[in-house]
């Protein structure tokens, strides 16, 4: 888990780059992309924490997710904060952790 949370950092934080548009590109694909990540995270997370509580899980996630767009913004390299961006980390980090509970339930 500490090397995906320092590649999503880096993912994060790098400056942005010109995308070339490719076939299977959309708008709101970076939602999409925010929503997946942030979903491994949160299943990652609760995989190597089984027995912390739901609230320190979220609060932990949350602020990850404020700070990193906090700082996409601060630190001026091409990227911006987006509200959006933070309201799809957290559906996406809900998911992973239901995902890892009810995979639980059912296989163990």
């Amino acid at each position: 888990m500490p090397i995906y949370w320092a590649f999503l950092t880096y993912m994060l934080l790098r400056a942005g780059v010109e995308n070339r548009e490719y076939f299977f590109m959309f708008d709101g694909i970076d939602k999409v992309l925010h929503l997946g990540i942030f979903a491994m995270l949160g299943f990652l997370f609760i995989a190597a924490f089984p027995r912390i509580r739901f609230s320190y899980f979220f609060q932990i996630i949350l602020i990850y997710a404020f700070l990193t767009e906090i700082l996409q913004e601060e630190m001026n390299l091409g990227r911006s904060m987006e509200t959006l961006d933070i309201v799809a980390d957290t559906i996406g980090c809900l998911l992973g952790y239901y995902i890892y509970k009810e995979l639980v339930k059912r296989f163990l």
